[in-house]
């Protein structure tokens, strides 16, 4: 029997072709997927190939997409290099959508990833017709294992009128136990208080559940996850993760921490995983996570025991750790639990559980506002993913960045901020490998002397010390004084000659 252990469902199993007929013109579609984790890998390919001919006809065909956040080139990817995507939400990474989002061919929202199931469920983001959701294996009774995410993947099995199921080989079957599906009302008046009180908390189910008359399409696949290998930690990075580590000693000694810190929440990327590689060598045991992507550093924590359990939404590994964890799926499933994202990202259980969060930015102005998703105010990069809900309601909110990019032509510490996606109201920690800013119990300009002193870059530091002085003497009130005719006068520099440095 394979993968598919129900006759009900082997009964609809078909080729992603044929499967890919179920979806027209003008649908709204939700795929599973979550940061290159998950994702269908069959029925988008060959979704774009119907566009394509339908484009070629002169026939009208564009979806939106709903996600669970990024994807990878054979599902976001795809669809995007076909004009297939009219709408898509809450967050992507891969380079052809983007490209098209900044043309105005895909109409784009960045939502809080803890709102956008939310917000699906409402109705007020419109109806969904079709779900494909990869999973690893359908049982006897017709419940669904999920594969190496969840995501959004339950409300969009509960909200679409008709369901798709992708059975992928190359998923561990040994991944069944390692998922906690909690069903409860998403949406109020009906709203219950989520049990969770440690990061490792079981409070639901090991598989989704569908309802068969639902299903219209079975389709096979035997493709891995596109993971992405991380780069070798570098010494900005150290300095980087040093820098933080120091401070969480110094919190702990100051009994605000206790000695196996507070669940840690991480961002996707290289600084992230270099923290995360800090940690290994770090004094701290004991140590949890509650976040929404499991990373190297990560596992290398859990298989070391200074992590005891982890618990996100989705798995974000090189390909080197992604076979480690599926061959050993069955024992990385009594430390790794993975949750719903409408739990892993929930503002209730982060407040609860006093998440450190750790994000990474774009920018960070003198007073403490970031810029987690545009370049230059109108370029959009990725998207805001989940670190608004984490860092509104973080016990510690942390910002990490280098000090500079493009080769030092710019510096990741302006005046202003070129586009707002985290106010100076919840971000206390900013770290570059020059230094850390904490910000906590300061006003904005004692704010802007400990950013500038610690964080900026020496080649930049003058400059914006320039700029502060020259706003306290023309602003209009001394509480966050700005030189409103200057303050994006960096950003201006750059797009005119390729530099901010005078």
């Amino acid at each position: 029997m394979g993968r598919i252990k129900s006759g009900e469902f082997r009964g609809k199993t078909m080729s992603a072709e044929q499967a890919a007929t179920f979806i027209v013109d003008g649908m709204n579609v939700g795929f599973s997927g979550f940061t290159g984790s998950g994702y269908p890998k069959a029925v988008p390919g060959a979704l774009a190939a119907q566009i394509k001919q339908a484009h070629k006809a002169g026939l009208p065909f564009k979806i939106g997409v709903f996600t669970g956040a990024s994807t990878a080139p054979e599902m976001d990817g795809v669809l995007a290099e076909v004009d297939g995507i009219g709408w898509r939400m809450p967050y992507q990474s891969d380079p052809v959508l983007r490209r098209k989002i900044n043309e105005g061919v895909t109409d784009y929202c960045d939502i809080h990833l803890g709102l956008s199931g939310p917000l699906t469920a409402s109705g007020f983001l419109g109806q969904l017709d079709v779900a494909v959701i990869e999973i690893t294996a359908i049982t006897e009774d017709g419940e669904l294992v999920p594969s190496s995410s969840l995501g959004n993947n339950l409300l969009w099995i509960e909200t679409a009128r008709n369901v798709i199921l992708e059975v992928n080989h190359w998923q561990s079957a040994d991944l069944l136990g390692m998922h906690d599906v909690y069903y409860q009302p998403v949406l109020p008046p009906h709203r219950i208080p989520i049990p969770i009180t440690a990061p490792g908390d079981r409070i639901g189910v090991k598989t989704l559940r569908v309802d068969p008359a639902k299903v219209v399409a079975v389709v096979e696949t035997d493709a891995p996850d596109r993971n992405t290998p991380f780069k070798p930690l570098d010494d900005q990075s150290k300095l980087i993760a040093a820098h933080l580590l120091d401070f969480l000693r110094h919190e702990v000694a100051a009994g605000r921490l206790p000695r196996g810190l507070l669940p840690l929440q991480s961002g996707v990327g290289n600084i992230a995983n270099a923290v995360l590689a800090g940690l290994l060598d770090g004094p701290f045991d004991q140590i949890t996570s509650y976040t929404e992507v499991i990373q190297d550093g990560m596992v290398d924590l859990l298989d070391s025991g200074k992590m005891t359990v982890a618990s996100a939404t989705a798995f974000s590994l090189s390909p080197q750790y992604a076979e480690k964890l599926n061959d050993d799926a069955a024992e990385y499933a009594k430390r790794i639990v993975l949750r719903p994202q409408n739990i892993s990202n929930n503002p209730e259980v982060i407040r609860r559980l006093g998440v450190i969060a750790c994000n990474g930015l774009i920018e960070a102005d003198i007073y403490g506002n970031v810029n987690s998703t545009h370049i230059m105010g109108s370029r959009m990069q990725n998207g805001l993913g989940g670190s608004g809900d984490f860092t509104r309601n973080a016990y510690i909110s942390s910002f990490v960045t280098p000090s500079v990019a493009k080769g030092g032509a710019i510096s990741c510490v302006v005046p202003m901020v070129s586009h707002v996606d985290h106010t100076e109201h919840d971000v206390q920690v900013v770290i570059t490998e020059q230094g850390l800013a904490d910000l906590r119990g300061l006003a904005p300009r004692k704010r802007a002397r400990q950013i500038i002193d610690k964080c900026a870059h020496p080649d930049f530091r003058p400059g914006l010390e320039e700029y502060f002085e020259r706003a306290r003497r023309v602003a209009a009130a001394q509480h966050t004084p700005h030189d409103l005719r200057e303050a994006l006068g960096w950003h201006v520099r750059y797009l005119e000659t390729g530099s901010m440095k005078p």
